[in-house]
């Protein structure tokens, strides 16, 4: 038990931080809506209720992928949190599902919902906290990224670096993304039945965030799925190749690879290098070389293998590398 206390001190912060709020949120739009009956209400706080127990399966997915290798699983439990988070989405499915029939029976069987002034300031309660998490696991992002940003950068540049975040991080974000503009959406629509009686209009809020909701749950789900399975990570493959060949004494790369696993990377490559070194030589360029390599972020493993050069080019073709890891050399 001492040992899994130990492990939550390294799960991932964001998705503590957003569990811990849209409890909070969920527990309040849910006493709103049941003084309100407001279709839009009862949406929402679906919404947050998926969100809260996603983010708590993310946090104890993300503390327990860290368990170090052991006899039985010596690979070690990076995608374990692959693995949670494909039964995380599940959750956020089925409130997806059920928004979708109430916001039907809205359009369908309209019904007048009470106190608007309980669900304005509710909702809008909701926005600047969903807001609030949003830029949190912005600035979350940027971090991973390497990238630099203040301001408002979390809510805008972080888009542009979304791909370098790790899963939990990535989920946070576009869940709280989805919330934010979900709260707008339903708040927009409980002014407009409130003062033009077209109560429908609920109901339609309510079919939109349940369609929103599922595409989180497909990004989602995508994305671990071949997590899973073992997906390479094509942009620190680039970089490491431009590291490993602005190296003297690394002839040419024979092999190179590098899997995903949960928020880690692990890295193997064949390097071909002089045939004329000592085997001391070789030995400390091994080293040196691996210890290059896990200085890059997310790199947690690393198998270096050396090889005679045979005066063939085996790695040709090497992109352009990154702004945000060049600094990582």
């Amino acid at each position: 038990m001492g040992e899994f206390f130990g492990l939550l001190k390294g799960g991932n912060k964001p998705s503590l931080y957003a569990a811990l709020i849209n409890t909070f949120i969920a527990i309040m739009k849910g006493v709103a809506f049941m003084f309100t009956g407001n279709v839009a209400m009862f949406a929402e706080t679906m919404h947050s209720i998926g969100d809260a127990a996603n983010q708590y399966f993310v946090f104890i997915g993300s503390a327990l992928s860290k368990k170090a290798p052991t006899k039985r699983f010596p690979n070690g439990f990076g995608r374990l949190l692959n693995l949670v988070l494909l039964a995380a989405v599940l959750i956020v499915g089925i409130m997806a599902y059920e928004t979708i029939v109430e916001g039907w029976h809205q359009m369908t069987h309209p019904i007048e919902a009470e106190g608007f002034i309980i669900s304005v300031i509710v909702l809008s309660i909701a926005i600047l906290l969903e807001l609030f998490v949003m830029y949190k696991a912005g600035k979350e992002v940027l971090h991973e990224a390497g990238v630099k940003g203040g301001g408002l950068s979390p809510l805008t540049t972080s888009f542009l670096h979304l791909n370098r975040a790790k899963p939990a991080t990535k989920l946070v974000f576009l869940e709280d993304l989805v919330a934010t503009a979900g709260g707008i959406l339903a708040l927009i629509a409980v002014l407009i039945a409130h003062y033009t009686g077209f109560l429908q209009i609920e109901g339609a809020a309510s079919i939109a965030i349940g369609f929103m909701m599922f595409y989180v749950v497909t990004k989602i789900f995508l994305d671990n799925a071949r997590g899973v399975i073992g997906e390479t990570d094509e942009q620190m493959v680039n970089h490491i190749a431009h590291l490993l060949s602005e190296r003297p004494s690394v002839k040419d790369i024979r092999e190179l690879e590098v899997v995903k696993e949960g928020e880690f990377l692990h890295v193997e490559t064949l390097v071909e290098v002089d045939p004329n070194l000592t085997v001391k030589e070789a030995d400390d360029l091994q080293n040196r070389l691996a210890e290059l390599i896990l200085s890059q972020p997310s790199v947690d493993d690393v198998i270096v293998s050396l090889d005679a050069d045979d005066g063939e080019k085996h790695w040709v073709h090497v992109s352009k590398r990154p702004e945000s890891l060049k600094k990582t050399k």
